[in-house]
């Protein structure tokens, strides 16, 4: 019985571990290609617990020759923007808008810092991003700090696990500019969201 179990948890752990690849088709990421007219930059959002500050989350929306994010590992998807391992595209501010509300509410914030690039440095970010595959659970920090290692002006971001550890760091940056969002929602905003999200008009 208590190999059984032991097999069970296991199994169980594996299963977490394991990454869920998509791959939205060349058609699907052309139309929902969204090029936004600010300066090229990098945005690292972080998911905080109101209840301790610790960090639950971290993502990446980067504004190069389109704007994308990077959602590592999250669970924040809409229905008509193509996915391609934990990339989506067509990242218009009513979808950045969305991301950001999906996120905070009753038990989170979500802390916003940004960072003015060059267009060379927004592709570079991009383009490890789209490389990067499909990121298994618990690992979004980890990856968003694999794709930031060495690139110019982030030199001096450590690798880590930690949301909150991450994002002290990058508050650091010459340059960043931040603001945190606050909001009262109920922890069962999801379905709402989405259901919003879901009507046409709403993508612009």
């Amino acid at each position: 019985m208590l190999r059984l179990i032991l097999a069970l948890v296991a199994t169980l752990t594996l299963a977490a571990c394991v990454a869920e690849p998509k791959w939205a088709t060349d058609e699907a990421v052309a139309q929902a290609r969204y090029v936004h007219n600010g300066p090229p930059s990098i945005t690292l959002f972080t998911v905080l617990s109101t209840r301790d500050g610790s960090g639950a989350h971290s993502g990446l929306l980067i504004n190069g020759s389109e704007r994308i994010i990077f959602d590592p590992a999250g669970t924040w998807h809409h229905p008509r923007l193509p996915e391609r391992n934990d990339v989506h595209f067509g990242m218009t501010p009513k979808m950045v808008a969305f991301y950001i509300d999906y996120h905070a509410r009753e038990t989170f914030d979500v802390v916003e810092q940004t960072i003015i690039v060059s267009p060379g440095v927004a592709e570079l970010v991009a383009q490890r991003a789209k490389a990067y595959g499909a990121v298994p659970k618990a690992q979004c920090t980890r990856s968003i700090s694999a794709i930031l290692a060495d690139v110019p002006g982030f030199e001096s971001l450590p690798s880590t696990w930690y949301p909150a550890k991450y994002m002290q760091a990058f508050a650091k940056l010459p340059g960043v500019t931040s603001r945190k969002i606050t909001d009262s929602d109920a922890d069962d905003n999801h379905g709402v969201l989405l259901v919003q999200a879901d009507d046409p008009r709403v993508l612009d």
